[in-house]
């Protein structure tokens, strides 16, 4: 019993430890939260009250926070898509700091601010004063538009401010867009396009988007 109850004690410890070198905000708080309620289970049992009482408080805590990134996650009003030129300083520094990052997701996709980049519809996609993501959309003419970036900083990946973009903000249909076409790739998350309302045609994702009021 004792051997079971100090296994059950450091999976607790484990949780705790490998959440803090999570970058996602919500599965940091998922992580934290079994370790706590694990520890707690633990430092009750063995009756360390003092622990058990701590660990059972940031059970506690995580609840809450996850609760609160539940309902932003699917709130409208916590996202903005700010339009932005091309040549945007801040945009700019964005893209050059996580510029590893997004060719992991986006290959090939050139920040570069002339050429191309002028046919741009390029939106910094913000949470507060944070910037948390970047959508650009080059524009083909006829109301139809080429995704050419949709990241998202690892720690709000779970928020989908991307799907925000497409759904909720009304940013690109004000710009005259009214379909949207993707070309694919082998990071391509098919599954999150699915629900930011892409569909499959001729090896191409599509969205119409809605005329805006």
């Amino acid at each position: 019993m004792q051997t079971v109850l100090e296994i059950i004690g450091w999976i607790g410890s484990i949780l705790v430890v490998v959440s803090l070198t999570q970058s996602q905000v919500w599965r940091f708080r998922w992580m934290n939260l079994s370790g706590s309620v694990v520890a707690t289970f633990y430092n009750a049992v063995i009756e360390v009250w003092p622990f058990a009482a701590m660990n059972g408080a940031i059970a506690i805590i995580n609840v809450y926070w996850l609760i609160r990134l539940h309902r932003e996650a699917s709130d409208p009003a916590v996202f903005k898509a700010l339009t932005v030129d091309p040549d945007n300083a801040y945009l700019q520094h964005v893209l050059e700091v996580h510029a590893d990052d997004i060719q992991e997701h986006q290959p090939g996709f050139v920040a570069d601010a002339g050429g191309a980049a002028k046919a741009r519809r390029t939106l910094l996609v913000v949470r507060g004063d944070e910037a948390v993501g970047v959508v650009a959309v080059r524009d083909l003419g006829d109301g139809k538009g080429e995704v050419e970036l949709d990241w998202v900083k690892p720690r709000f990946r779970n928020f989908t401010p991307g799907q925000f973009v497409y759904s909720d903000s009304g940013a690109l249909p004000a710009a005259g867009f009214r379909t949207l076409t993707l070309t694919p790739h082998e990071a391509t998350d098919e599954e999150y396009l699915r629900r930011a309302g892409f569909r499959l045609e001729n090896e191409r994702w599509v969205r119409d988007l809605k005329k805006p009021a």
